[in-house]
């Protein structure tokens, strides 16, 4: 047996160097190799459910009746355009619990009717949701 066999077809040309038009770019070619994910959605779901939310703190009596004071307060001075920062519970969409947010804005109006205060910035916080209310101002009153 001839240890070169193959000799007559080993530098042969292939007939069709076409072929390499219908993948034009290697990264399409590629894609054919991609990997398959069977669970579509499972990360996104295993993300969720991991996901901490904070739970709802419950004020006494004086941390309402203060909210209140600095609630009349921002009334009566409503005009005269000072900076407060509205802390407050902002409840999760997905699931229960949610996060406490920080909103540093001027306050344009307290609605009593839909109980909410409306920031500068249009944004609408629920007073009973609020935390706690701060600015310069009550440090100097009190």
């Amino acid at each position: 047996m001839n240890e070169f066999q193959y000799d007559d077809i080993l530098n042969y040309q292939y007939p069709n160097p076409e072929i390499e038009k219908d993948f034009p770019d290697k990264i399409l070619r590629a894609a054919q190799f991609a990997p398959f994910a069977a669970l579509t959605g499972h990360d996104e779901a295993v993300k969720e459910t991991a996901r901490l939310t904070d739970q709802r703190i419950e004020l006494d009596e004086y941390a309402k009746d203060e909210i209140n004071r600095r609630l009349n307060y921002i009334k009566e001075h409503i005009e005269d355009e000072q900076m407060f920062s509205i802390t407050y519970f902002l409840p999760d969409k997905k699931k229960d619990g949610g996060r406490y947010v920080t909103a540093t804005d001027f306050v344009v109006k307290i609605k009593d009717y839909e109980n909410t205060v409306v920031m500068y910035d249009k944004s609408e916080i629920p007073i009973p949701d609020i935390l706690m209310i701060e600015s310069d101002v009550f440090s100097m009153i009190e």
